[in-house]
């Protein structure tokens, strides 16, 4: 049985309570997240010019963009973040979520620094006995999670650029919960997608009328270290998660490997905090379909997750108020391979967890919130790798704006969705 995995908003929410409560008011760490979000008052904006201008007054940007298909903002300060994108330069809607607040502080938080952006790397796993955000023998809670520095504030060293594409590295060392130091280098490429390959990535051509904007990030990570990595010592995994900015009307689509429960396991493993379901007028399974419908308006905090024996290449976004087809493509996910389990708990099955991911933000019972965002997360295998040994994963985002019946013909040939069946009753 797959077991759950300990979702990012988890952390986010402990960090909350953690600052909002003050629990240990002698720590300015415990106080830092609440005096950013309420000294600087900046008005975030879905406008891409003033989102990317506001960005160079705090970071180093390096925009990449193409004739046909839009423009990307990079932050290498912020591991080769992807801050945020849109399909035209100028007044074009900003997809990236960022936390304007945050950012414009220039505070450095103790335990993370949720500053946002549309697509970033982790390194999995987060809690457990190999986790790498716990130092050994401490217990699983929050005083004592930490995101490496080298995940969290830390640059990647800019080995290439050009108008379309830039290439990072770092070299790290990271120990885990039981001990293991792993000796690794990541490489990660951010590229644009042409119109012609969004075209084909997709399977067919685009109507003139839909504007685009796509970018492929490229993440290898290679054991440099004498060690092997195993089952034993512990495993790395690579993690992708994209922060994007929610509405009203937003719907998640999940396509999964249909059959049965005896074979392939649960459909989906569901998270809430109050040990609750997720309510049906907010995930909706069409099983005879093979899709997950999972709302994402950053209004009621929940996660879904995928196993790698349902999870697929593909998941996407469809807002209608905007008129927005998201859809993110990413390495296939393999049924054979293990994938860490990010539990905060020693595990019993420490390589069983999520292989693709969904998160709606929302308020907290205090009514405070980190957000409002939306996630479309996924997951390498673990990196069971000897020295020099690599592993890679490719994910790419997608997205399509224009006429209705345009995009339907999308949707139709992905999913079998017209577009008024993307909603929840």
């Amino acid at each position: 049985m797959v077991q759950d995995q300990n979702p990012i908003f988890l952390l986010l929410w402990l960090f909350i309570v953690a600052t909002s409560c003050n629990q240990n008011p002698e720590k300015e760490s415990d106080t830092e997240l609440s005096s950013a979000k309420t000294e600087s008052q900046v008005v975030s904006s879905d406008n891409y010019e003033s989102d990317v201008a506001f960005l160079r007054k705090h970071l180093e940007i390096i925009e990449l963009s193409d004739d046909d298909a839009g423009r990307v903002a990079v932050a290498p300060t912020l591991q080769g973040r992807v801050m945020t994108s849109s399909v035209k330069a100028g007044s074009g809607q900003s997809f990236g979520w960022l936390n304007y607040d945050l950012i414009a502080s220039g505070k450095t938080l103790e335990h993370f620094n949720p500053v946002g952006g549309e697509e970033r790397i982790w390194l999995g796993p987060e809690g457990g006995q190999f986790s790498i955000f716990f130092k050994p023998g401490t217990s699983f809670e929050f005083d004592n999670w930490f995101v490496p520095k080298e995940l969290d504030t830390e640059p990647f060293e800019v080995t290439d650029q050009s108008s379309n594409q830039v290439r990072f590295k770092k070299q790290m060392q990271l120990s885990n919960y039981s001990g293991t130091i792993f000796d690794l280098l990541i490489e990660r490429k951010v590229s644009m997608l042409s119109r012609d390959q969004i075209a084909q990535l997709i399977g067919m051509p685009l109507d003139q009328g839909i504007e685009v904007v796509g970018f492929e990030t490229d993440n290898t990570l290679t054991n440099i270290g004498e060690q092997a990595w195993n089952e034993k010592s512990g495993m790395l995994s690579i993690w992708i998660l994209s922060m994007l900015n929610p509405s009203d009307d937003t719907y998640v689509i999940v396509p999964f490997k249909k059959g049965p429960e005896s074979e392939l396991g649960k459909i989906l493993t569901d998270y809430r905090f109050d040990g609750s379901e997720i309510p049906a007028d907010r995930l909706l399974i069409l099983e005879e379909k093979g899709l997950i419908m999972y709302k994402a308006d950053g209004k009621s905090r929940g996660k879904i997750g995928i196993s790698p024996k349902r999870a697929l290449l593909l998941a996407a976004s469809y807002d209608s108020k905007n008129q927005v087809l998201t859809l993110a493509y990413f390495t296939e996910p393999d049924p054979k391979m293990g994938y860490v389990n990010s539990l905060w708990e020693l595990q019993d099955e420490p390589f069983e967890g999520d292989a693709v991911n969904a998160y709606n933000d929302g308020p907290l019972a205090d009514g405070g919130q980190l957000g409002p965002f939306y996630e479309i997360e996924s997951s390498s295998p673990a990196a069971k790798l000897t020295q020099h040994q690599s592993i890679k994963h490719i994910h790419s985002t997608v997205h399509l704006t224009g006429p209705q019946d345009q995009l339907e013909q999308i949707t139709s040939k992905l999913f079998d969705l017209e577009l008024k069946q993307i909603h929840i009753q």
